[in-house]
């Protein structure tokens, strides 16, 4: 397992533009702010996900959930993340 360079391991892109007490709540607390507002570029990490979804692990890459290689998520990149 690796950690994403990309988000930092956050899972999240743009967080800063964030109230830092949502940041603080978590991912599922993250996940319902961007929902529920529209003016911000906040997103799911586009390493990590589609930038809706987490592939795997928020943060993580190459674990259990997302491996590495041809038949996982970063099939189209030679089966490595963005960051790799």
């Amino acid at each position: 397992m690796i950690e994403c360079t990309r988000c930092d391991g956050t899972g999240f892109l743009n967080t800063h533009q964030m109230p830092d007490d949502e940041v603080k709540g978590g991912v599922d607390a993250i996940l319902d702010w961007i929902g529920k507002n529209s003016d911000h570029d906040v997103q799911v990490c586009d390493c990590c996900g589609d930038g809706e979804t987490f592939y795997g692990v928020h943060g993580e890459h190459y674990n259990f959930e997302d491996p590495r290689g041809s038949g996982g998520p970063y099939e189209y990149n030679g089966g490595l993340c963005e960051c790799h």
